[in-house]
């Protein structure tokens, strides 16, 4: 401590010494002075002194009162200039038209007009015999193409030749000017607007470009900037005619709606003679921003053939992206070129208009790799319907994607939404550590509010991991059966074959009875009469599962074809048959049911009867009669199965 008092006696006493004597104080001192404050030591301690002073009650707000004074000075002051300019834009024009005049033809070269226009020629002659060999393109890039002859041919021409500097820098002012419009020119034709509405854009277009090139040249040619900045004021009035002309005029809305958009224009107007760049571009975006967007999708979508594709999400996604991201590489230009803003004075509202730029990128970014991804699941899941045609394994997998992408492609939104609205809040500068720490702990409290829930959402994870169930599986849990339409985080969606809709929590399933996985054994049973020849009928039924097996339609459907497994028991009527055959899942119904119809006529013609209840009547010679009965029966059943069907 006694060198820091050392320095600061030697500092009050340097100071005292140069207070006290109003001559300069000798060389030696101020050396030393000067020694002293570059030492690292006293550079730290007296930024120590500096940040412990706090700042006095009402600093921060008097600051910003001044800030707002002073730009309300400033602004005033330079309206009024640029106003009282206005009426010598005519003479200062002329002299800087003729300046550069004089310097062209002071060098042996044309008035600069008449190179523009030669130069203009040229490329509109190259232009021309390009289009006769290649014909009429109604595309985009046919479009454009004569476009890039043309600025090719000009651009050649002019950086051959050594203009003059005056001559040089309108030249190449005003023919970008007039690539650039053309350009625009080209994107429109393409684009789907009315031919009232696209003339009328033209001309705003070709306004603006003219008024760029011209504020641009005013300064090599000598313009004053109060001159300057009045002409551009003068062409911002005529454009504002202009647009308020358009809306008025093109569009079919309610008369309210247009006086609401020629209000919004005028305040946009007045924001920008005010200096305030930063907030005219933001509210110029709000108006044009979205047809832009529009548009370009629309332009893009043309480069593709499927824009569900990755290829075309990316073409059009990337276009509208583009835009939006040179929008706000623009809109961080404008803010960064007018310092003397006042929102550029404030910290807090720079840093918040910075984090919001970046806000809008990252929101960009996260959706485009949203509907990259959800693309990807949408096209794999059209992919996986089809399953009729594949082995078994791949319908299996097929089916697992559709089970689980739509879960994955649900939770994935979320993942998403949450991390880029964390790193927008972070960007905006807010604190997120205590943000994820508290909804980690309100979390826990939901999850302890809601067991139900949270029991549903683990349940259908363990379903899953399982394999239980698919999409297009028919399954039966508890007093719940149907197929599996879809699942949701917590339930699964059922359809009864009778059409009913079950949605039954993942909590309430219990174990599952899954129908329609890999395989099925159907049994059935056929009671017949007791005179039956039992090698017959195995024989019979051997016959039926080989028709079976080879029919077109109901061959692929089988795994094991029809058997008859033996007898299964003796009624009270007759021997019951059993049969049993092994079939895809959900076709055993189906085919059992062609099964029941060839077995019938293929028994009842080869002789054997199908038992049926039977009463006997009479005296002491019943068996007599019961033998006649059944004889007869017979006899009946053999007629119709031999009696041909029309």
């Amino acid at each position: 401590m006694k060198w820091i008092v050392s320095v600061i006696a030697g500092l009050v006493f340097a100071f005292n010494a140069m207070a006290q004597s109003p001559t300069a104080a000798p060389q030696q001192k101020i050396d030393e002075l000067l020694r002293l404050l570059q030492d690292p030591d006293v550079k730290a301690w007296l930024n120590s002194r500096k940040e412990a002073v706090p700042p006095a009650p009402g600093d921060t707000a008097a600051a910003g009162s001044n800030d707002l004074v002073k730009w309300e000075t400033a602004a005033r002051t330079r309206v009024h200039e640029v106003f009282s300019a206005i009426p010598a834009i005519p003479a200062e024009a002329v002299a800087a038209a003729s300046r550069t005049r004089q310097q062209a033809i002071s060098m042996g070269y044309a008035p600069v007009f008449v190179i523009f226009s030669g130069l203009v020629a040229l490329g509109l002659l190259v232009e021309g015999l390009y289009r006769r060999r290649v014909g009429p393109r109604e595309t985009l890039f046919g479009r454009l193409a004569p476009v890039g002859i043309f600025a090719g041919t000009t651009a050649i021409v002019f950086f051959a030749v050594e203009w003059p500097p005056l001559a040089s820098v309108a030249l190449l002012a005003y023919l970008s000017a007039f690539v650039a419009f053309r350009v625009v020119v080209a994107l429109l034709s393409v684009a789907a607007i009315a031919r009232p509405l696209r003339v009328r854009i033209k001309i705003i277009i070709g306004l603006i470009c003219f008024a760029i090139a011209t504020a641009t040249i005013g300064e090599p040619l000598g313009m004053p900037p109060l001159a300057r900045e009045a002409l551009s004021y003068c062409f911002s009035v005529v454009g504002l005619l202009l647009v308020i002309e358009t809306v008025w005029n093109t569009s079919s809305r309610a008369r309210s709606w247009k006086a609401a958009v020629t209000a919004f224009l005028v305040a946009l107007w007045l924001v920008w003679c005010l200096n305030m760049r930063g907030l005219f571009w933001i509210g110029v975006y709000a108006l044009v921003l979205p047809s832009i967007l529009n548009t370009v999708g629309r332009i893009a979508g043309t480069f593709t053939n499927d824009p569900a594709s990755l290829r075309g999400i990316l073409i059009v996604r990337g276009a509208r992206a583009t835009v939006i991201a040179a929008a706000v590489a623009w809109l961080a230009l404008v803010w960064r070129l007018n310092p003397d803003t006042l929102g550029q004075r404030d910290p807090i509202v720079a840093a918040l208009f910075y984090g919001a730029l970046k806000s809008v990128l990252i929101l960009v970014c996260a959706d485009l790799l949203w509907q990259l991804t959800k693309g990807w699941i949408d096209r794999t899941l059209r992919g996986s319907a089809e399953t009729a045609s594949l082995p078994p394994a791949d319908a299996a997998r097929r089916a697992r994607f559709r089970t689980l992408l739509p879960i994955f492609r649900n939770a994935l939104a979320v993942v998403v939404a949450v991390m880029a609205a964390l790193i927008v809040l972070a960007q905006l500068g807010v604190q997120i550590g205590p943000l994820i720490a508290g909804a980690g702990i309100f979390g826990v409290a939901i999850g302890f509010g809601s067991q139900t829930l949270v029991k549903d959402v683990i349940s259908g994870v363990f379903y899953m991991l399982d394999d239980a169930f698919r999409v297009g599986e028919y399954i039966q849990a508890k007093d719940y059966k149907g197929t599996v339409e879809g699942f949701s985080l917590r339930s699964v969606r059922l359809r009864h074959h009778r059409g009913p809709v079950f949605t039954v929590p993942f909590g309430d399933l219990g174990a599952v009875q899954n129908m329609s996985r890999d395989w099925v054994i159907d049994k059935f049973r056929i009671t017949v009469g007791f005179n039956t020849d039992i090698d017959k009928a195995r024989k019979l039924t051997k016959k039926v599962g080989a028709e079976l097996k080879e029919d077109a339609e109901l061959g692929p459907l089988f795994i094991e074809p029809l058997k008859m497994k033996g007898v299964e028991e003796f009624a009270d009527y007759g021997i019951v048959l059993s049969f049993a055959m092994t079939t895809v899942p959900g076709m055993q119904t189906y085919i059992r049911r062609k099964a029941y119809a060839k077995i019938r006529e293929l028994f009842l013609a080869n002789g054997i009867t199908f038992a049926q209840p039977t009463v006997q009547v009479g005296g002491d010679e019943k068996d007599g009669g019961g033998a006649a009965a059944a004889a007869q029966a017979i006899r009946t059943q053999q007629a119709s199965a031999a009696t041909p069907t029309t």
